[in-house]
């Protein structure tokens, strides 16, 4: 730490460990020329040799194995006598590693990799010929695996992340912000209340005892806590500890086989800290079924807002989950809200991860489904209440910003702090660290691009990340012209004067536009997602009413709609999307033991059950919609609590809307489809038919003026605007 200064010292030795200090302002500066990264898809390793025997990685893919180790399976024929192969790990025999599984397959524990490729290979006694290996690549522990380098600075925050059991973890044992793995038990109460397991050995009067899997046991659950990927990670499982510790070879009787991920939600202060808490591993309900839970502090948005970086530590709980007590049949991510992002963004760009999504207040991404309406309505407050005072009614203001009512913009205005360099940090960063316009230009910034510059690139510039944001064009209040809210003139004063933001992030009198590369770059990355990836997942879209709340709320209905438009357009259908609705407050809750939630578990698991169980050979996309249970469908529920089976439509008619009305934002009242997924529009030249109102001479000439390169033409895809490049792609450095 010699190169900061003693105010800064004295904050982090007061913090706890600091992974990687923050460098010094020279080194800051060089790193805005760092070379950028291009991601391209990742292919797995293939296996070579004889085809009697076979090796297969269950832990995660073998060219993303994390931490030198993995759990690895062995298939056979039933010719091949299991006693005479040989397993090499480098040229070493890690035989003794496996025992017998199922029928013709071994499972083992390999460890030792080493950092980079690996060779395993089994050897027969059959024969020279009858050789087969597999390359592993193995990645650190703490990352990374395919996200690209690690963000810096990053705090470490171990000592302040308290254990179900108590205490907390203490400080981090490195820069990685590492800890020795641990286990903890906790029971249920016969109160209902958690507490920990002081003696493993007898089980306290109080516990509360279940039957899962048709097995009576105490509702205890083993907790495991560790860190991978620089996240706190925490596993939770129905386990007796005085009965021996569960493995991949023996399963703990109350596990079902299936494991639920949860995801927190949030966005700011999300960057550069570890974060103090996952999003929960102890929902008494999914627990009391058998279900395994895990997550981890990255996985939750008010820690890290990228969902890029989530996926990536989904990737590496979940190995570490897998090498625990074996591979799931099936994976269910869980989350509201940032919760949701996380899961359309993994879903969406990395297949496998998860096999079906719920998801509630969703989104379908960070960089358009928050983004556009939040930044709009950081630009109508200002002009509203700034540059026009008085100019517009309170209706018409509604009506131009699509919301539901007029609390609603300075709500979402507030929503656009996470595009604010200076806005939102983590208490733990030292001021010293934070970027500041005027005092320290080589800070950290704290914006959604800025923590994910390894996808977006710097700006040459001036070193920020390039931002993907863009309102050339748009015609602010274009459909409440037409339909005779506002006037021409109101309509002309609105789009001359409400301007744009600065990279900074403060009004400017131009609009704001995007960076060529960052649009495109986000759209091939799956920044902005396309819905190919979530033809292959289950999806429950549930949603607690928040659109009309007094204060307004940044949780709109249309997010659904897009969504489901997106999964329209690019697989021709949407039929693994089910989307749902109750009154605020409804009962929706993951520990709700009954009412829809519980009834909606029931039949995504029956669902996911009967994919896995599906052996035709069917593309899963096919199997997905085959297997969708027919009481699983489209429906909302009265504040009464009667069920409505009705399909969801975005502006259609059906009791539905009329309970849950769905309101818009400012860029499709601008003419944007409700798909919303356009950064920059492509301009047309003006054309009087657009507009359902006469112009003046002087106000065609004025409109003129105010977009002298034409106006947004809603009807083709965004500028840059391409398909993925593919699926799991990872950060290759630029040649």
């Amino acid at each position: 730490m010699t190169h900061l200064p003693a105010s800064a010292k004295a904050a982090l030795a007061a913090l706890g460990a600091l992974a990687i200090p923050f460098a010094a302002e020279a080194q800051r500066a060089a790193s805005r020329t760092a070379q950028r990264y291009d991601f391209v898809p990742a292919i797995e390793h293939v296996q070579s040799g004889s085809s009697r025997v076979s090796i297969e990685v269950l832990s995660s893919r073998n060219d993303m194995v994390t931490g030198g180790d993995a759990l690895v399976r062995i298939a056979y024929r039933a010719t091949e006598d299991p006693r005479t192969l040989r397993v090499e790990r480098n040229g070493t025999d890690v035989t003794r590693s496996f025992r017998t599984g199922r029928p013709g397959e071994l499972l083992g524990i390999v460890t030792g990799f080493e950092l980079g490729e690996n060779r395993l290979i089994i050897r027969s006694a059959a024969g020279s010929s009858n050789v087969t290996e597999l390359t592993i690549t193995n990645h650190p522990a703490w990352g990374p695996i395919f996200a690209g380098p690690h963000e810096q600075p990053f705090v470490c925050t171990t000592h302040l992340f308290r254990l179900r059991s108590g205490g907390t973890l203490g400080a981090a044992l490195d820069a990685h912000c590492s800890i020795e793995r641990r286990v903890d038990y906790v029971y249920r109460t016969s109160g209902g209340a958690w507490a920990p397991l002081a003696d493993r050995t007898q089980l306290p009067s109080d516990v509360e005892w279940l039957t899962v899997n048709g097995t009576r046991m105490p509702f205890v659950v083993r907790i495991e806590t560790g860190t991978a990927n620089r996240a706190i990670y925490e596993t939770a499982i129905l386990h007796d500890p005085r009965t021996p510790e569960p493995t991949p070879w023996n399963p703990s009787p109350g596990w079902n086989g299936r494991l639920i991920y949860t995801y927190g939600g949030g966005c700011r202060p999300g960057w550069y800290n570890q974060g103090t808490g996952t999003a929960g591993v102890l929902p008494v309900a999914q627990l009391s079924l058998g279900y395994a839970v895990a997550s981890s502090t990255l996985n939750v948005f008010a820690n890290n807002c990228s969902e890029l970086l989530s996926a990536e530590v989904t990737t590496a709980v979940k190995e570490r989950f897998i090498e625990a007590y074996g591979r799931p049949l099936f994976t269910l991510g869980w989350g509201a809200s940032g919760g949701a992002h996380q899961q359309m963004g993994i879903a969406d760009n990395y297949p496998g991860l998860l096999d079906g999504l719920v998801v509630g207040l969703s989104f379908p991404d960070m960089t358009s489904g928050t983004v556009f309406k939040s930044v709009d309505a950081r630009l109508l407050e200002r002009y509203f209440g700034e540059v026009a005072p008085g100019r517009f009614t309170e209706e018409q203001q509604v009506a131009i910003s699509g919301f539901s009512n007029r609390a609603n913009i300075p709500n979402m205005s507030g929503m656009a702090r996470r595009s604010d360099p200076t806005a939102d940090f983590p208490d733990v960063l030292p001021p010293e660290a934070r970027y500041d316009p005027v005092t320290n230009r080589t800070g950290a910034r704290a914006t959604i691009y800025d923590h994910t510059v390894n996808v977006y690139g710097r700006d040459p510039t001036n070193g920020f990340a390039r931002r993907p944001l863009d309102n050339v064009g748009v015609q602010y209040g274009l459909s409440v012209l037409n339909d005779g809210v506002i006037d021409v003139d109101r309509f002309l004063d609105l789009n001359e004067g409400i301007g744009g933001l600065d990279i900074d992030f403060r009004p400017q009198p131009e609009r704001h536009v995007a960076d060529p590369d960052a649009t495109s770059l986000a759209y091939r990355t799956g920044r902005i997602i396309s819905g190919r990836g979530l033809a292959s997942v289950a999806i429950l879209d549930y949603r607690n009413y928040t659109d009309n709340l007094p204060n307004g709320d940044n949780h709109m209905k249309f997010h659904s709609f897009s969504t489901r438009e997106r999964l329209i357009r690019q697989n021709g259908h949407a039929d693994n999307h089910v989307f749902q609705v109750t009154p605020r407050g409804g009962a929706f809750g993951m520990d709700a033991a009954n009412g829809p939630m519980a009834e909606s578990l029931a039949l995504l698991d029956a669902w996911l059950t009967a994919v896995v169980g599906d052996s035709s050979g069917a593309p899963l996309p096919e199997r997905i919609v085959r297997h969708r249970p027919a009481a699983l469908v489209d429906g909302c529920w009265t504040p009464e609590g009667r069920k409505i089976v009705e399909e969801q439509t975005y502006d259609g008619p059906g009791e539905c809307n009329q309970l849950f009305p769905t309101y818009s934002a400012p860029a499709l009242v601008a003419g944007a489809p409700v798909v919303d997924d356009v950064v920059k529009c492509h301009l047309k030249p003006l054309d009087r038919a657009d507009y359902a109102v006469p112009f003046t001479a002087a106000q065609w000439t004025r409109l003129g003026r105010v977009f002298p390169a034409g106006v947004c033409d809603w009807s083709r895809p965004g500028v840059g605007q391409a398909p993925q490049v593919g699926m799991w792609l990872r950060a290759e450095a630029a040649r």
